[in-house]
C-alpha cells in the first residue's frame, strides 16, 4: 500500500505522465544506473550482473547511486534490473559476458515446450519486488520509482536469437515460417510481463515502462501483426488486474524504438499514457501527430553526450523548443532517445540535466 511508504515530495514525472502541463519537464535517462558511473563499476567489480539484480540490497544501492550523485536534478529513479529476467523466469538460462547470451535458445517452436507454461512471478521474480519495496523506502519520497519490463517482441528476439543480433535472421524467420506459433509465444511472454508489472506496482513502483528496443526492426505491417497486439494486451491486462485487486492504476510508458512511422497507431491503440520517441523524429512533429492522445518522452541522441558541453546545451535547447512546439502543449518528459552508453563522463550527464532544467521551463 502507498501508505506504507514515505510521502512523495516530487511528483513532476507523474503529473507529466498524466498529460498535465508542468512548470518544467521532468527528466531521467534510460540506464541511468549503469557502467558510466564509477560507483556502479565498483559494485560490479565485486558482484556479477545478475547477482546485483537478484540481491535487493545491491539493486537498491545501484538504483540510488544516480539519485545521490545528481541530487535535485533527477525526477525519477528506475529500479535496477534487466529485461531478461523474464526469460529466466520462464525457464531459460541467460548469461551476461559481457552482453546477454542464451546457451540454449529456442531454435524451433518445439523448443517452447521447455518453457514454463505458468510462471509464478512471486516465486521467480520476487527478488525484484523486494528490491522495489526496499528502494521506495530508501528514496524517502525524493522522486518516484519506475518499474519496467521488456516488450514481448524484444524478449522473443533474444530468446530465439540467443543474444543480440544485427540481422534478426532467426527471430524474423520464426515470424515468416511459424506465424501462429510465434503469436502463441508472444502471447505467453505478454502474460508473464503483465503479471510481473502488476507485482511491481504492488511492491511500490509508481510508473511502469515497457521497453521494445527492437520494435523498429519490423516492417510496419509485421509490427501491427506481431508486436502491437501483445503490447496492447499488457497495457489492458495490467490495468484490469490492478482494478480487480482495488489498486489504483499507475501511468504506463511504452518505448517502441524505431517506430516513428507507427506513432499515431501506437498513440491511438496502444493503451499507454506515455510514448517514448527516439532521436529520429522531431519532437514537434511527434506532438503534431499524436495531439493530446499521449504524453511524450525523449529524445536526445545519447551520443551527443560525447560532443562537449556546448553541443549538449545546444541540442537540449533545440529539443526543449521542439517539444514545446506542435499541438497540445501538455505533458512531456525529457530523456535520451535510447539508453546512456558506458563511456559518458558523469559530469557531462550532469550538464544535460542542468540544461533541461534551464530550457524546459514552461
Amino acid at each position: 500500500m502507498e501508505s506504507d511508504f514515505p510521502p512523495l515530495k516530487n511528483d513532476l514525472l507523474l503529473r507529466a505522465a498524466r498529460g498535465e502541463e508542468t512548470e518544467r519537464a521532468p527528466v531521467w535517462v534510460m540506464r541511468q544506473a549503469g557502467r558510466y558511473l564509477p560507483e556502479f563499476r565498483e559494485v560490479r567489480a565485486q558482484h556479477g550482473f545478475f547477482e546485483v539484480c537478484r540481491t535487493p540490497a545491491l539493486a537498491t544501492e545501484v538504483t540510488l547511486q544516480p539519485i545521490r550523485r545528481y541530487a535535485g536534478l533527477l525526477d525519477a529513479a528506475i529500479i535496477f534490473s534487466d529485461i531478461l529476467v523474464v526469460p529466466q523466469a520462464m525457464g531459460m538460462e541467460v548469461e551476461m559476458n559481457p552482453g546477454p547470451f542464451f546457451p540454449a535458445p529456442l531454435d524451433t517452436p518445439a523448443d517452447v515446450a521447455r518453457l514454463r507454461t505458468h510462471v509464478d512471478v512471486q516465486k521467480e521474480l520476487g527478488y525484484v519486488f523486494a528490491a522495489i519495496a526496499q528502494t521506495r523506502r530508501a528514496l524517502e519520497g525524493a522522486v518516484p520509482l519506475i518499474g519496467f519490463c521488456g516488450a514481448p517482441w524484444t524478449l522473443f528476439s533474444y530468446m530465439v536469437e540467443g543474444g543480440g543480433s544485427r540481422t534478426y535472421q532467426k527471430a524474423k524467420s520464426w515470424l515468416f515460417m511459424y506465424p501462429e506459433e510465434s503469436k502463441a509465444l508472444l502471447s505467453l511472454i505478454a502474460d508473464v510481463c503483465a503479471d510481473f508489472l502488476v507485482g511491481q506496482v504492488k511492491a511500490g513502483a509508481q510508473l511502469l515502462q515497457v521497453f521494445d528496443s527492437w520494435a523498429g526492426e519490423l516492417a510496419p505491417h509485421h509490427f501491427q501483426e506481431f508486436a502491437l497486439p501483445p503490447l496492447q494486451h499488457i497495457a489492458a491486462s495490467v490495468r484490469s488486474k490492478l482494478e480487480a485487486e482495488g489498486i489504483a492504476p499507475v501511468p504506463m510508458t511504452l518505448f517502441p524504438k524505431g517506430t516513428n512511422s507507427q506513432l499515431v497507431l501506437i498513440a491511438e491503440r496502444g493503451g499507454y499514457d506515455v510514448v517514448g520517441i527516439d532521436w529520429c523524429i522531431e519532437p514537434a512533429e511527434a506532438r503534431r501527430q499524436v495531439g493530446g492522445l499521449v504524453a511524450l518522452q525523449g529524445n536526445m541522441d545519447p551520443n551527443v553526450l560525447y560532443g562537449g558541453r556546448a553541443a549538449v546545451e545546444r541540442e537540449v535547447k533545440r529539443m526543449c523548443e521542439s517539444f514545446k512546439g506542435g499541438r497540445a502543449p501538455k505533458g512531456w518528459i525529457a530523456n535520451l532517445g535510447h539508453g546512456i552508453t558506458p563511456g559518458v563522463d558523469p559530469e557531462d550527464l550532469r550538464w544535460f540535466f542542468e540544461c533541461v532544467h534551464k530550457y524546459s521551463k514552461a
